[in-house]
This record gives structure tokens, sequence and C-alpha cells, in this order.
């Protein structure tokens, strides 16, 4: 009952279509230990259709003091088998199997093992497993997430060579409401509107959305086609605003000049759409992903139909108005949505057809999602592990390093300081990466050693670690990662890429 509530209540965060991504997917986790049992028990908890654990190592008395699913009954055991039944106790909808393998061999010998996954979750692996592994997952086109805790630190990696997303979901967005460029049926129904209307209870109710878009072409008007853009002009604006109240109590009013900052903003697309659409993959072809196909189509309306714009969302938030008024606005903001869909589903069938796939291979449910949220487009592509390990970029981390702005004692942690924070994560990758090095050639971490580039307390307090997971950080790090899996396999279904 416990996990079944849970599951409805994450239902509405993400929804009955991440929901059922979640559902579908396939986890691998290697090696169970504190992060990587941390890691499915959310996963697990959250509703995830099928995992396998991949674990050699049989359960020892260290396990269980910071391991929470294993007991003194395991001791002797499969640590996959024992993490395993724990974890169908939690949830017994999920399809739970193990593997009685150390990862490392498992990577060596059977890389196409992993192919048959969603997404895997690689925990304390060395340094040369995760560049097999990176390897093996961007070959297979699988996604792949780091996840290690060592002593207080740890780190989360997400691995793949291209993340797109359409519901990304910004904590902070304007609403598409075209106050400053409004097109012919939205500028027809607020020029219906007069703004010196005598009747005090018509006064304040006309829409926020009307007053904002009178005022602003009335603004245009007298300069030059010109919106306030300037500090003074966006208060000599709001004062129009102030001066065009008939009475304190008019809410409408209150919310237009609330809203003003909507005028202000620069019209057409933002430069991090246009990058995306700029992109050498809009050029699609059969191998293309849905994704690219979509885009291909958005760029085509952006230049053609949209003038400039992406397509209009069509959704408009609460304000003061009559229930006639707000709803004839809402009408004509969904008209224009609609039409705007239907013209990029149309170019999309084309394109579809043009690069010889069936016109109808992408679900009408996905162009609409797609069209929504066109202006929040994500693209996310990362390094392979490899380059990163043999060509750092140094230039960046020494500007952690060394810049005055950036040396600030590592451990005196304060939230309001980000360049402090940054400088004790960039000391830690950088110790983490010498910890691998150290185990590579030695073939045991570090005790003590010495290092003029770095804070000698902190490469101590690395040392003291001596490659340790404690359940607390073991915790974190886990969550974050299950987070990471979590808001990766929702937008697979989305992304639909094509495997060849």
């Amino acid at each position: 009952m416990y996990c079944k509530i849970f599951t409805l209540a994450q239902c509405r965060i993400w929804g009955d279509q991440g929901q059922a991504a979640l559902e579908k997917s396939n986890i691998c986790l290697l090696n169970c230990g504190p992060t990587g049992s941390e890691t499915l028990k959310n996963l697990v908890l959250g509703g995830i259709g099928s995992i396998t654990v991949v674990d050699g190592s049989k359960v020892e008395d260290g396990d269980l003091g910071n391991n929470f699913l294993v007991d003194e009954s395991s001791l002797g055991q499969s640590k996959a088998k024992c993490v395993c039944s724990f974890l169908q106790e939690l949830n017994d909808a999920v399809k739970a199997k193990f593997v009685e393998e150390y990862p490392d061999a498992l990577i060596e010998t059977n890389p196409s093992f992993f192919s048959q996954f969603t997404l895997v979750v690689a925990t304390q692996l060395v340094e040369s497993s995760m560049v097999k592994l990176d390897r093996i997952c961007r070959e297979a086109n699988v996604i792949l997430i780091f996840a290690r805790s060592y002593g207080l630190t740890g780190f989360v990696r997400i691995s793949l060579k291209e993340h797109t997303v359409i519901e990304s979901k910004p904590e902070h967005f304007l609403d598409d409401l075209r106050l400053n460029n409004p097109w012919p049926e939205l500028k027809s129904f607020a020029e219906g509107f007069d703004l010196n209307v005598q009747d005090p209870v018509a006064h304040k109710h006309i829409p926020y959305v009307v007053i904002l878009v009178k005022m602003a072409d009335e603004w245009a008007k007298n300069h030059g086609g010109r919106l306030p853009s300037t500090r003074e002009e966006k208060k000599e604006f709001k004062d129009l605003l102030k001066a065009g109240m008939v009475a304190q109590d008019e809410d409408n009013y209150r919310e237009a000049i609330e809203s003003s900052f909507k005028v202000f903003a620069p019209r057409g697309i933002n430069s991090e759409l246009q990058q995306i659409l700029n992109d050498s993959s809009v050029e699609v072809d059969s191998s293309s992903s849905d994704f690219w196909v979509l885009v291909a189509a958005l760029k085509e309306f952006v230049t053609n139909e949209g003038g400039g714009e992406a397509p209009l969302e069509g959704s408009i938030p609460d304000m003061t108005s009559s229930t006639e008024q707000y709803v004839n606005l809402q009408n004509i903001y969904q008209a224009k949505a609609e039409a705007d869909f239907l013209a990029i589903e149309q170019m999309t069938r084309n394109t579809l057809k043009k690069i010889g796939r069936d016109p109808n291979s992408i679900p009408t449910a996905t162009i609409k999602s797609f069209c929504k949220n066109a202006r929040k487009l994500k693209v996310c592509r990362y390094r392979p592990i490899e380059d990163e390990f043999n060509s750092p970029n140094l230039s960046e981390l020494q500007k952690y390093l060394t810049d005055e702005d950036y040396r600030l004692s590592p451990f005196i942690v304060n939230s309001s300081n980000l360049p402090e924070l940054q400088n004790i994560a960039v000391g830690i990758y950088i110790l983490l990466r010498a910890v691998d090095r150290f185990a590579a050639n030695y073939n045991s971490f570090p005790g003590q050693f010495d290092s003029a580039s770095l804070p000698e307390d902190l490469i101590n307090e690395m040392c003291r670690f001596g490659a340790a997971e404690l359940h607390a950080v073991a915790a974190l790090v886990g969550g974050i990662a299950s987070q990471e899996v979590i808001k990766s396999l929702l937008s697979l279904k989305l992304r639909a890429c094509i495997k060849s």
C-alpha cells in the first residue's frame, strides 16, 4: 500500500506519460553497495519497471553498518541476491533479477550484455572500467549514469551522446501571451475594448492582457515602433498604467502593472532555441530521431508561418475579468495554438515522407506536446568519459584553483557564495581522480600524499576516507543519482531515438 501511494504522488509530478515511461524501463545496476542500493531503492519506490543487479561479492560484516538492504541473515550470501530480495519487498510489481558477477569482469568479457537495458547505473567503478563501459553504452545508445561516494564526498555523472528534452519544465518561464507581438485575432479582440469606458464595473473587468496589448501598441506608435527598453522607459510605461486606473480597487490594472515586464521581453525565440534550430542535426535523414524531425518542422514554421515566433502554447493565466471576456480570450489563444499545431503537424508529416519514413510514424500527441513546449526544448551532449579523463579542460580547472575570487577556505561552506562551493567541488573532483589513479598504479587506495596545488587539509580528508562508503553520503548520492535516472527516463518517450 505504501508503494502504491508513493507512485500516485509521483504521477502528480511527472504525469501519466512519465509514469508509463518509468514502468516500461529496464534498469541495470552495477555494484549494489550503499550508493547503488540507495539509488535503486528510490527507483523501485518510484515504480520503475524492471531492475537487474550485478555484483559478484558476498555480504560481509562491514556491509551491515552502511547498507540498509542487507541484514545479519544475509552474511556470506550473494549481495546481489539479497539486495534484489529486499527491493522486491518494497514493490512487488517491479521485476527484479540479479547476476552474481563482478561488473569489471562483465564489462571486459560480455559487452553486449548492456545493450538490453534502457539505462545503466554504474556505482563505485574504477577509472578503466568507466572508460570501457562508456564506450559500450554509447555504441548501444544506452543512457549511462555513474555514481560514486567516497567518504564524505561523491559525484553523479551522466553520459550519453545526446539527450533531448521536450517537457523540460523550467522553474521560471514567461507566459506565452505575445503581449508585444499580438497576432491579428488578439489585436482585433483588444481593439474592441475602450480603456476610457465610463462604466466603473466594465473598466475594472478589462482583462490585463487587453490593457497591456493596447498600451504596448500605443507606446510603440509614439516611440518609432520601439517598446520600453531602458529602466526609465519601463518606469514611464508603468506610470502610464497607474494613470489609467480610475479607482484604487482595480485589480485588473494592478495585474497589468505587475505583469508589465512581459511586454518588455524580446520578441521572437530565445537564443537557446535559436541555437537548437541552427544545429547541424536539423538536416534530417532517415536515421534521425523523432526529436530532430520535429525540430526541422519547427524551423520551417518559425521561418515561414510563425513570423519568427514559436508555436503558441495556448494557455492563459487566471486574471480579473468577466467570465464571458475571459472565455472569449481563452478561445482566441486556444484557436491560435491549434492552428500553429496543425501547421507543424503537416510540416512534420511532409518531412517524414521526404526522408523516406512513414508520415504517421510520429504520434499526433507527441507533436502536440512538442508544440506546447517548443520554447523550452533542451539538447544536452556529454563528452565521452575517456576524453574527460585524458583531455581535461585545464584552463577551467585552473581558474577555480588559482583565481583569487575562487580560492577560499574549502571547509567553510556558505550557500550564498557560489564561487566558494565551486572551488570545493573542483578540488574534490581532482582529488577523486587522483585517488583512482593512485589505486590503479598501486592497487590500493592512498593513505597520505602531498601536493602543492590543493589545500592540504582537503587532501588529508580525502586520504582519511580510504574509499569508505558512509551511508549518509551514499543515501545523498543515491538520491541524486535516482533523480537523474528518472529525469533521463521521462524524456525517453519523447526523445524517441531510432536504433540502427
